[in-house]
């Protein structure tokens, strides 16, 4: 059933806000608004239809205007990672917005296990959860899972190597994709869910670092070694590759996250939402270049 209601998108520049865009057009959508700080960016949707809106998360007057008449809402977190309080107050700014011109319903984009986790950039979802249960409106929580993108360099590292040294321990992640995670995000978008949720967005197995060797040895026919590090040695790393310092320690906390057992929940809510089995680790991995042997 196509919807009738006006769908709005966040970060629309960005990469998952471009591919919700395009499954929002191929889902048939009658209305779809882009809101994005660079407008110019979107001149391929806006010749398809999209109407395109220009916001500003630091001013919320822009964004009162950008938010006018959309019925339902896309809330992309925000880029400003690391910048104290920065990007808490742009989610709380757009949350206000959206309450303020009578939106109906807000998706979105979190991170599994916000509250109890040593990921550094978690207390900014925790803190946007919180806002969004004290305003009146409706919305759906996406927890995402840790994207399996990330993978892709660490593969082709350890196929040259022959070791893949994380900080993950014995823990597991149900790493989910970026495609599987704007799939889940469009599919709620669009949909006509009112009322309040919270749906962890994974991958359809929890892999060990164990389990990530033998994947990375299997596609690049090279023997592969799981090799355990401590989270500091780890860091020091890192930033001895020349990471900035708190890029680092987000990375580094990712795994300790992983460590702790913070991601390990595997979920249905992507074949939920989109009618489709989420990708596996391996399948999307197996289709990236300068990876299969």
């Amino acid at each position: 059933m196509v919807t009738e209601a006006a769908l709005l998108v966040t970060g629309a520049s960005g990469h998952l806000g471009r591919r919700a865009l395009e499954l929002l057009l191929g889902r048939g959508a009658k209305r779809i608004i882009a809101a994005t700080r660079t407008p110019d960016t979107l001149a391929d949707f806006a010749a398809r239809g999209v109407e395109v809106r220009r916001a500003d998360f630091d001013d919320p007057a822009s964004l009162k205007s950008a938010f006018a008449s959309a019925d339902r809402l896309l809330l992309i977190s925000t880029d400003a990672v690391g910048q104290q309080g920065r990007r808490l107050n742009q989610h709380r700014n757009a949350i206000q917005a959206a309450e303020a011109v009578g939106v109906r319903h807000v998706v979105y984009t979190s991170l599994v296990n916000p509250v109890d986790t040593p990921v550094t950039l978690a207390p900014d979802h925790a803190g946007t959860e919180a806002a969004l249960e004290a305003s009146p409106l409706g919305w759906t929580v996406l927890r995402n899972s840790i994207y399996a993108e990330g993978l892709v360099d660490a593969v082709r590292r350890a196929a040259e190597s022959g070791i893949w040294a994380s900080a993950v321990g014995a823990g597991r992640c149900a790493y989910v994709t970026r495609e599987d995670c704007a799939q889940a995000a469009a599919a709620a978008l669009a949909g006509s869910f009112e009322r309040r949720r919270t749906l962890d967005i994974t991958g359809p197995a929890a892999l060990s670092g164990e389990d990530l060797a033998r994947i990375a040895g299997s596609l690049s026919g090279k023997p592969v070694q799981f090799t355990p590090l401590p989270a500091s040695v780890l860091l020091g790393y890192m930033v001895g590759a020349g990471l900035p310092q708190p890029f680092a320690e987000l990375l580094a906390s990712f795994d300790d996250g992983i460590a702790q057992g913070r991601f390990s929940s595997v979920s249905t809510a992507v074949a939920d939402l989109t009618g489709r089995p989420p990708i596996s680790v391996e399948t999307f991995l197996a289709s990236q270049r300068g990876i299969s042997a």
